[in-house]
């Protein structure tokens, strides 16, 4: 993913301490290294993993629970009235290892994650040796983690003090959306952010009601109210975007911002359509994400490519429109970008962390395989992932959890639906 579209073969990568030290020629390699250990994959893409960009991991034991809903209804009557019961640290951590087994079976090497508990989402993404970006939640209503908005930022701040110096993990301020955080909160979280050079990522324009009300409440849209406070900026994270004016798009050219796109949680709560193609066209970075298992109800990355692309495609009318290597491109290097983390991680570049998964392409449902970034994205490869690298410490070899337990993860995930069933 350095370059666009650019696919080699008949090469290896080189990797020492955890980063990647060459790309060459597979002779040339093993002319100048000796290697302590070797990899041998003739009929495998190896390539960037995937950068999840949003998700709430702990909700994947919410997976399936109430379908079918409109957001608000969905939100009001079901999710949180069933996380003010059940929400504790058990529940967290156990969630988030449950998430984060499913992302790295299919690929996924680093995430970024908003929920409560925040703590054992760090805990856990270090336990596992995933990177995350640990997105600390500030709302205005109570919950078992934090009673006051106060008190969700003292307890934030406490967390990034803690893993200000991590290698794996950043922490970002959480702002859950315009509609529950106050603008004296949101002036709060803004002036923290910029005096600790930290982001902030925010659920944005998610549905037309969200919109409507900004407008009724404060006479403008929430992208607008967010550049008056001074939010918008390359640090912010806009979550969903799926109503997008073209003054909306002038503001975001106009301060850098990411857009992270979820295609498979807005077409389910029905929440609309996010212009991907007109966005990239006018240079703003768009990245991806999953949203959480209770919304999606799935965190495979790469079917959010493949339903991406063809959002895009039936939105603008040309088949044309966000091509295989375009979705590929949001789903690792503007993933990066969108973290912050774009020079560090997201393509196969000297220097860069050997953050790297290998996908068998010698399989049923790859063949013929004629173009390889293709199939990446319009034939479902998660379930081909073989072996995932973060910093070089191999996470998933031939499709086995190295660092966590499947067993132990499945059997905690059935005590939970036992648990919130039997209830």
């Amino acid at each position: 993913m350095a370059q666009p579209e650019q696919v080699l073969t008949q090469c290896s990568v080189v990797v020492d301490a955890g980063k990647i030290a060459a790309v060459l020629p597979t002779d040339e390699a093993k002319r100048r290294f000796n290697a302590t250990t070797e990899y041998h994959l003739p009929d495998y893409v190896l390539m960037p993993g995937l950068v999840n960009t949003h998700g709430h991991g702990a909700m994947s034991l919410l997976r399936g629970f109430a379908d079918d809903l409109p957001l608000q209804e969905w939100l009001s009557d079901h999710i949180w009235p069933t996380e003010e019961r059940w929400v504790g640290e058990e529940f967290v951590r156990d969630g988030t290892e449950l998430a984060m087994a499913e992302m790295l079976l299919s690929g996924t090497t680093c995430f970024s994650d908003m929920y409560f508990f925040p703590d054992q989402v760090a805990a856990c993404a270090r336990k596992a040796g995933m990177k995350t970006q640990v997105a600390f939640p500030v709302v205005e209503f109570p919950s078992s983690w934090a009673r006051t908005a106060e008190q969700y930022i003292h307890k934030g701040l406490e967390l990034y003090d803690e893993y200000k110096t991590d290698a794996l993990v950043d922490i970002a301020f959480g702002p859950h959306a315009i509609y529950t955080v106050s603008d004296d909160t949101l002036i709060k979280v803004i002036s923290l952010t910029g005096e600790l050079d930290t982001a902030i990522q925010i659920h944005l324009h998610e549905t037309a009601q969200e919109i409507a009300d900004a407008v009724g409440k404060d006479g403008c849209r929430p992208l607008e109210k967010l550049h008056r406070l001074g939010a918008l900026s390359p640090q912010t994270q806009c979550v969903h975007m799926t109503q997008i004016s073209d003054a909306d798009i002038e503001l975001l050219v106009h301060t850098g911002a990411h857009v992270l796109h979820c295609p498979q949680s807005n077409m389910k709560l029905a929440s609309g359509f996010c212009p991907t193609a007109q966005l990239l066209d006018n240079g703003i970075n768009v990245a991806l994400g999953t949203d959480g298992a209770a919304s999606n109800n799935s965190l495979n990355l790469f079917a959010a490519m493949n339903l991406a692309a063809l959002i895009a495609k039936g939105f603008s009318g040309d088949p044309a429109t966000l091509n295989a290597n375009q979705a590929l491109t949001m789903a690792t290097i503007n993933g990066a970008r969108g973290l912050g983390r774009g020079e560090e991680m997201g393509s196969i570049e000297v220097g860069k962390a050997a953050d790297l998964i290998t996908i068998d392409m010698a399989t049923i449902q790859t063949q013929p395989l004629y173009n390889p970034l293709s199939q990446l994205v319009n034939s479902d490869c998660s379930r081909r992932v073989s072996n995932v690298w973060v910093d070089g410490q191999l996470l998933v070899a031939d499709g086995e959890l190295q660092t966590l337990s499947q067993a132990e993860i499945i059997n905690k995930a059935r005590y939970w639906q036992s648990k919130i069933a039997g209830a």
